[in-house]
């Protein structure tokens, strides 16, 4: 992984004083923990898009499926002029080579989901709402990871989100090798090394693309990689739950069934149904698993990415 993990992010979330009054929202786990292991793409389109800091409040009005962005006080229109500037500020993010993006919540302009909207002539507001340049943004990249501050507080919501820009950065990595020479071999070590991690978001997907896989010769290969790229992408979208999670680690335990004692594999199968009940967390039966990985030197499980698909140092996996 030569190339950096390039992630686009709300600018005030990174300490930028943009906010409309001047301050700023600044995630101190995004720019710490995180910004440690990626590169940040800093955007705010109300700034960029020339409103001024400080400027006037904006909200989204009218019809939540496609709202009008207007000033509080003014009543003015500032719809056309952020479509305009986003439609620009798009075509220079295709090429930063993102592997995400974090918006800023209930943003008008980059919120992901739940902004308010509120009726042209008065009323309660719907939190039916999608910011004008979040909507842009989604639908110009679409199966781009995205998520947005506040729903990174919940820990499956932020583990899932990390995997997914991790995973989507080795897998272009692995398509620049391809591209390069490298041949069918290297798609096939990426479904092998990342079977696991697939089967835990969705077995079903994780066998489609196996069969995929299988079948990719040197004439079907570009078709291949695109088709796979889509499923990879929509699986690792798919938030793993604790039975899947569970299933994965009994799969693995099955390696060690001849390599161990009795005491040993009983030991693993009660971590794995501590986990299952909720009593520890995800990364207590993965220590261990780790652990006999690395005694019997069981070679196809240490190369699944499974274990380890971001930096441990996030600590993603010890709180759920």
């Amino acid at each position: 992984m030569e190339s950096p993990l390039r992630i686009g992010v709300s600018a005030c979330l990174l300490g930028h004083p943009v906010r409309y009054d001047g301050g700023h929202k600044h995630d101190r786990w995004i720019t710490g923990e995180l910004g440690r292991h990626v590169s940040f793409v800093p955007v705010c389109p109300e700034a960029e898009a020339g409103f001024g800091i400080p400027r006037e409040a904006m909200r989204l009005v009218g019809d939540p499926d496609d709202p009008r962005l207007v000033t509080i006080q003014t009543g003015r229109d500032m719809t056309g002029a952020m479509k305009d500037w986003a439609a620009k500020r798009l075509d220079d993010l295709a090429g930063q080579d993102l592997c995400g993006f974090i918006f800023k919540s209930r943003s008008p302009s980059s919120g992901m989901e739940r902004v308010k909207v509120y009726p042209e002539k008065g009323g309660a507001a719907a939190n039916k709402g999608v910011g004008i340049f979040a909507a842009a943004f989604m639908k110009r990249f679409p199966m781009l990871p995205v998520e947005e501050d506040g729903r990174l507080n919940d820990a499956r919501l932020r583990e899932n989100f990390i995997e997914r820009i991790f995973v989507l950065r080795r897998w272009r990595e692995t398509v620049r090798a391809i591209r390069e020479g490298a041949g069918v071999k290297s798609l096939i070590a990426f479904q092998a090394s990342h079977k696991l991690l697939l089967m835990a978001h969705s077995p079903e997907n994780a066998r489609l693309m196996g069969k995929l896989v299988a079948a990719v010769t040197r004439e079907n290969l570009a078709n291949t990689l695109e088709e796979y790229e889509i499923l990879l992408l929509k699986t690792t979208s798919i938030l793993a739950t604790v039975r899947k999670h569970v299933n994965v680690l009994q799969h693995m335990a099955g390696y060690f069934k001849k390599l161990t004692s009795p005491d040993e594999r009983q030991e693993l199968a009660e971590v794995i149904e501590e986990y299952r009940q909720g009593l520890t967390p995800l990364i207590v039966p993965l220590t261990l698993i780790n652990h006999h990985v690395r005694k019997h030197c069981v070679a196809y499980l240490a190369e699944q990415a499974y274990l380890r698909p971001h930096p441990v140092e996030l600590k993603l996996r010890n709180y759920y």
